[in-house]
């Protein structure tokens, strides 16, 4: 498996006429998986990156050559400090 850095970005879709609510911050993953991993294989990473990692699939690419790239999202997870209330 060969994974391209984590990246982060934030935003929020407003339909019009509605207030703003509260910015969601998603985080983004790019997965590039070869052509010498098997169909089989890919899907077993990539449900196991569901599963354990909390992601859910935005995207597939499918070159000619038989390589993929993937991009996985999720909810960026907030830590709230226990101390403050």
């Amino acid at each position: 498996m060969h994974e391209i850095s984590p990246q982060s970005r934030s935003g929020a879709v407003v339909p019009s006429g509605r207030a703003a609510p509260r910015a969601t911050h998603i985080e983004t993953r790019e997965v590039v998986i070869p052509a010498s991993v098997t169909r089989a294989d890919a899907r077993q990473m990539l449900a196991d990156q569901a599963e354990y990692g909390k992601w859910e699939l935005a995207r597939v690419l499918l070159y000619r050559g038989g390589a993929r790239r993937v991009w996985l999202r999720r909810r960026a997870m907030r830590v709230r400090r226990s101390d403050e209330d």
